[in-house]
């Protein structure tokens, strides 16, 4: 894709799941990517994985829940790449529950590591990402079904993301930084474990899916970051892209 070898990506999240996913897609078109996450052991491994397809990579420890931290990374990958290009907020930390469930500990978890660590980050990322920058959040469907019972603190959270997402397009358009957000439904080991406990339920959750598949955390949601943070979508900013195989009607 047009616009991307040789930039540098910061991948919040990035050791397992859809993060890693996205990193190696990004690092296959000549991204430069640095991954960070909480778990040293897992960011580093995922970026031996993409050093052993040839690819450049670094591994970062960060708590995004940590404003100290996120000013540290930053400064960290800038110093180490000499540059930072495009930023992907995929970190979140997730309880699922009733709203009469969920405690207060686990709403601010998932709002901390939600739309405060995504804003601050941004901010963060902004003075280099000017110019020529761009940013990709991850959103959830959770935020835009009819009925998000049982996932509602997620979907707030997710929808906050959303929001701040629309905001930043907006107010950073002049500063030549496109922002835009991916709502993905993606394979995941946790998501694997479900279908074999529970292959009824998750056959019924899979008709919910006109392509009736999860999508790859590489091919499909990897791919489609790659082509928001690409030249080919020069004129995109302010989206919310679903990537889950047709389940979402967006309105």
């Amino acid at each position: 894709m047009p616009g991307l070898r040789g930039r540098v990506a910061l991948i919040t999240g990035g050791g397992q799941g859809v993060g890693r996913g996205i990193a190696l897609a990004l690092a296959s078109r000549g991204v430069r990517v640095a991954l960070a996450g909480r778990t040293r052991g897992k960011v580093e491994a995922a970026a031996e994985e993409i050093r052993g397809r040839g690819g450049d990579a670094q591994a970062f420890s960060c708590d995004v829940t940590v404003a100290d931290e996120i000013t540290a990374l930053v400064d960290a990958v800038v110093d180490h790449f000499g540059a930072l290009s495009i930023l992907v907020n995929n970190a979140q930390t997730t309880f699922n529950g009733t709203l009469l469930d969920v405690s207060e500990e686990q709403y601010s978890s998932v709002m901390d590591s939600g739309p405060r660590a995504a804003w601050r980050i941004m901010r963060a990322c902004h003075p280099h990402l000017k110019g020529d920058g761009t940013i990709v959040n991850l959103g959830s469907a959770a935020g835009v079904r009819w009925d998000p019972s049982g996932y509602g603190v997620y979907a707030a959270a997710k929808e906050g993301i959303r929001s701040l997402t629309r905001a930043a397009a907006c107010e950073w358009a002049g500063d030549g930084i496109r922002v835009n957000a991916v709502l993905p439904l993606a394979s995941s080991p946790a998501l694997a474990e479900w279908a074999e406990d529970r292959p009824d339920e998750a056959e019924e959750y899979l008709r919910t899916v006109p392509l009736r598949r999860f999508g790859d955390p590489e091919l499909d949601i990897g791919a489609a970051v790659a082509f928001l943070c690409s030249d080919e979508s020069s004129f995109i900013t302010g989206h919310s892209l679903p990537v889950d195989g047709g389940q979402v009607l967006m309105r």
